[in-house]
């Protein structure tokens, strides 16, 4: 699971670098077609904006929920022992699972949504950019089992479990 994951987690900074680097084109041609005059103003570039961006809040969030940097709210009171910390992770990381389920469950009926929908601008199928929220979920959800389990590595007393 744990080597599973990392491919995966690789595998979303390298698409994360990739669509920032995309990004970067409609969002030029759009500025500079502002100012300068003999350049057209696509009109498509807004929508290639927006929808690369998407998939970056998307895929950017499940890194995040990788490296433990996405916000956190303290909502319980601090643990005073090792135990009761695994404890209180184990809650947060389960509300995150279900959040996870959530997205899964109705990311899924969003991108069926978006099957049967096309572009306006640029006619691709709004599958493509609907698909990012149950594949957020899936990373999620697949992360989470990982700090789960090595939550309860901890809680049995066990080493201090993964970062």
């Amino acid at each position: 699971m744990r080597a599973l994951n990392a491919l995966i987690y690789r595998a979303l900074q390298i698409l994360l670098t990739t669509l920032l680097a995309v990004m970067i084109v409609p969002v030029t041609l759009q500025i500079f077609s502002r100012f300068i005059d003999f350049i057209p103003r696509y009109i498509w570039t807004e929508e290639a904006a927006r929808f690369c961006l998407v998939w970056l809040i998307m895929l950017g969030a499940s890194v995040a929920v990788r490296d433990g940097t996405h916000f956190d709210v303290d909502v319980l009171p601090a643990p005073r022992s090792a135990k009761g910390r695994a404890v209180g992770r184990i809650v947060v990381h389960a509300a995150v699972l279900l959040v996870a389920l959530v997205f899964i469950a109705f990311g899924w009926r969003f991108a069926e949504f978006g099957w049967r929908q096309s572009s306006e601008m640029t006619g691709i199928n709004m599958l493509w950019i609907h698909a990012a929220w149950p594949l957020a979920g899936i990373c999620w959800f697949l992360f989470m089992v990982e700090r789960i389990a090595d939550d309860f590595v901890q809680y049995r007393g066990g080493d201090d479990g993964a970062a």
